[in-house]
């Protein structure tokens, strides 16, 4: 667990430090991959309403594609658990106790796939996030009954680490995009 936060820390500090301002191409690799995994299906698809340095995930509601898609965001429960609302771009959101913003609580979805946001990634796709076990546990928890949920973790490529260590619980992502596309 030391381990973990050295390396939280520093990819923090770094991804903070290299941060800059995407543009709706970085996700035309996803464009690419959710087309051809779904055809011409609706999905729910879960995004992260992006803060401290994250990937501004918000971009990619400029690309048509994904006006015509269920969106959701996550809200945070008791007993830290997480579960994902239905959301538009310009609903009100609430700030929850980490100062993140979230939408109100209605009917609880279920992502098709989820958009996670992360601090370090490696080559197996293993992902460091902030230490709160919230995504590992509802990809857990979620993935006994829903085998088809695509996760994919959203990073620069300069946050990629040469082999993160990981324990049980912590869950590998079906996919990393970078701006250098998708791993």
């Amino acid at each position: 667990m030391h381990q973990k936060n050295i390396i939280r820390k520093k990819y923090y500090l770094l991804r903070k430090k290299k941060y800059y301002d995407i543009s709706k191409n970085f996700f035309n690799p996803l464009l690419s991959l959710l087309k051809s995994k779904y055809q011409n299906k609706r999905i729910n698809l879960a995004l992260y309403y992006p803060s401290s340095s994250e990937l501004n995930v918000l971009k990619l509601l400029d690309i048509k594609y994904f006006s015509h898609q269920n969106l959701l965001l996550p809200s945070i429960g008791k007993k830290k658990t997480m579960n994902f609302y239905l959301w538009k771009k310009n609903d009100v959101l609430s700030i929850n106790k980490y100062g993140m913003l979230e939408p109100f609580k209605s009917k609880i979805m279920i992502p098709d796939t989820i958009l996670v946001p992360l601090l370090a990634f490696d080559k197996s796709k293993s992902r460091l996030g902030y230490g709160k076990g919230y995504y590992d546990r509802y990809l857990n928890k979620h993935r006994k009954n829903f085998k088809n949920i695509l996760s994919i973790g959203v990073a620069f490529s300069f946050q990629k680490y040469h082999n993160l260590p990981v324990n049980y619980k912590d869950v590998t992502l079906n996919y990393i995009l970078t701006e250098k596309g998708v791993y």
